[in-house]
């Protein structure tokens, strides 16, 4: 992992430590803009009532609330469940994966259904941040000039698409400064709630959890439906977890501890204490909390810190395709590195244009961020939840930690996230149900994707054959076919079974190379894979008859590329015959049709067919030369 072992005045630690503050917390250190605002919204169809107890308890709650699920589930949990370094609900599914006896193996598989649907939450998530966090920001307007109210919503918009549309170009140069900005934006939002605690140094009273256990259980129908809103100051807490193979558990976990929980937890107490001051100031504590020369430079500094947080979520959703599509839940998509340095850095156009376009329907339907809440809160209860009951799963099975400390640990922490999934869910008709919906829609995507490829596998090994039968037949002369100069390579999914194109040159055309690669790639169940692990050659019984097969293993966050897999080979293992500089490559095409097998209900098939519309051209995926790649094609039905 990143950052292992290195001392606190390690200047490589500081670098990750700064790294870290410009993209893993950008999401929940901006959270400070709107929970307080949506928490006391009048237009809440439960409003919390504006009292002093309320705001004492409202604010103890919302610290007790980062706490809790942020410093103890997140911190000092979950991130130290990694796979070899990488965090996250896809290294989790993939610790379920590796664990599990099996005779707990489908409790395994249940849970990594659950893991899945988790990831699917990311990606609503991934929708609703931009938007909400943009428009918070923006809506600082209001505060300076109340009649560029109608302004906001445009200008979200502009931002937005700017946003999407410098994706392609990458984010190495700007990231360089994400980290200063959220520096100075800590520390602002600290200066500000400092001030405001100096009006009414009492609220610091509610850091002791009686306060939010008083409000919880005193006056339980107000705190329940106040929770809906007490949780959007714990969204972006997956990312800490997920970010965690790109700088580390202790970068994050330092940056955590000693500047973003602080600045947001200052912040908080300064609100709570400006609306004590004045119940009035509830219509925009955050930007009210700023003196008046200074809100026109803290909504553009908050302006700077949402778009950091939606390029964060962003790359998020494109990390979280490429691992899913590498894990065989979605189909290959066309994915480009950009940077040569960094391996994280990726851009994924499809997943692009269509956040974008989600992104500019939820600005233009909801028009604020209130609005859209209720929306957020549904999908960061939901992935918190998930991560919380993978996570001790795993500690008991991975493990073997004790029932009794499972009990201990697991049981408070999901009664009270939990109690945070119910009280969204009474938001359900205001705005919940948008991201239970689009989770469902590619939970369905990608479970479908998985039966069906499954379906499709099978059928195709029955096509193909078995490889060694075929080398075996070719050896023997059966059929007749004539030998051309030159190398070929076979891409493959493994080496039990012919390619289908191999074999449509064999038995049409009667012709074969004279050196002839099968290559198989296959995806392991880690991040990355060290150069030796990578190539393995087998000369299937044949070698001196120039038929070799090659397998090359990558990691679930690495991308394939064929002619520099082939180029690592030993030349002694194929006796140095490969001319790779003109080899010609072969992929088989699959057509696939709707049949009449009972495999899986009828729309399902129709949409795995159209899912596999959007598979990436395999010559761009596997790095093939294209006027060296020869295509033949075939069809199954599904």
């Amino acid at each position: 992992m990143p950052g292992h072992g290195a001392g606190v005045g390690n200047p490589v630690r500081l670098a990750l430590i700064v790294g870290a503050l410009g993209v893993v917390f950008g999401d929940i250190g901006t959270s400070p803009i709107y929970t307080l605002q949506t928490v006391f919204d009048p237009h809440d169809p439960h409003p919390v009532p504006v009292s002093t107890d309320n705001v004492f308890g409202v604010v103890s709650l919302v610290f007790w609330s980062v706490m809790i699920i942020v410093t103890v589930t997140y911190v000092l949990l979950a991130m130290r469940a990694d796979h070899d370094g990488e965090g996250g609900i896809m290294a989790l599914i993939t610790l379920l994966r590796r664990s599990s006896a099996p005779r707990g193996r489908r409790v395994a598989l249940v849970l990594a259904a659950l893991g899945i649907f988790g990831a699917s939450l990311f990606f609503g998530d991934s929708m609703i941040t931009p938007a909400i966090s943009v428009l918070s920001s923006v809506e600082g307007l209001e505060v300076v000039q109340p009649s560029l109210e109608r302004l906001v919503v445009p200008i979200t918009a502009v931002i937005i698409i700017g946003l999407f549309l410098v994706q392609r170009h990458g984010t190495a140069v700007v990231g360089r400064m994400f980290g200063p900005v959220m520096i100075v934006w800590f520390t602002a939002i600290g200066a500000c709630g400092i001030a405001g605690i100096t009006r009414h140094p009492q609220i610091l009273k509610a850091l002791s959890p009686t306060y939010a256990l008083g409000f919880l259980f005193g006056h339980f129908g107000t705190a329940f439906f106040a929770l809906a809103a007490v949780v959007l100051a714990v969204t972006g807490a997956e990312a800490l977890y997920a970010d965690m193979g790109h700088f580390g558990r202790r970068a994050i976990t330092r940056a955590w501890l000693l500047l973003v929980f602080p600045a947001c937890i200052l912040s908080y107490f300064g609100q709570g204490a400006l609306i004590l001051d004045d119940p009035a100031n509830i219509s925009s504590p955050f930007f009210l909390l700023v003196p008046g020369w200074g809100r026109l430079p803290m909504v553009l500094l908050a302006t700077a810190a949402t778009v950091i947080a939606s390029q964060a979520v962003i790359t998020g959703a494109f990390s979280v395709t490429s691992q899913a599509a590498q894990l065989g839940y979605l189909p290959r998509l066309r994915i480009t590195h950009t940077s040569e340095s960094t391996i994280g850095q990726i851009y994924v156009p499809w997943i692009n244009w269509l956040l974008m376009v989600s992104v500019l329907t939820l600005v233009f339907a909801f028009r604020s961020s209130t609005a859209l809440a209720f929306a957020f809160g549904m999908a960061v209860t939901g992935t918190i939840t998930i991560t919380t009951l993978l996570f001790f799963y795993v500690a008991r099975v991975k493990w073997r930690t004790p029932w009794w400390l499972i009990s201990l640990g697991a049981v408070p922490l999901l009664i009270i996230d939990l109690l945070f999934v119910a009280a969204n869910l009474t938001k359900l008709v205001h705005g919940a149900w948008l991201p239970l919906l689009i989770a469902l829609t590619a939970f369905t995507v990608m479970t479908t994707w998985q039966r069906g490829r499954h379906i499709v596998t099978a059928e195709r090994e029955r096509h193909e054959g078995a490889l060694r039968v075929f080398v075996d037949d070719l050896a023997a002369g059966k059929p007749p076919t004539l030998k051309v100069p030159g190398t070929a390579v076979f891409l493959n999914r493994g080496k039990h079974t012919a390619p289908l194109a191999m074999r449509a040159n064999v038995e049409h055309n009667h012709v074969r190379h004279e050196h002839v690669v099968v290559l198989s790639i296959q995806t392991e169940p880690v991040p990355r894979l060290a150069e030796g692990e990578r190539i393995s050659v087998d000369n299937l019984g044949h070698g001196d008859d120039g038929i070799t097969h090659v397998t090359a293993r990558y990691g679930y966050m690495e991308n394939p590329n064929v002619p520099a897999a082939l180029a690592s080979v030993d030349p002694a293992d194929t006796e140095g015959r490969l001319d790779l500089d003109q080899a010609s490559y072969f992929l088989s095409k699959i057509d696939l049709r709707v049949g009449d097998q009972p495999s899986m209900a009828l729309w399902r098939k129709h949409l795995f067919i159209a899912t596999s519309y959007i598979t990436a051209d395999a010559a761009e995926y596997f790095g093939l030369p294209r006027d060296r790649t020869v295509i033949m094609g075939s069809h199954i039905e599904v």
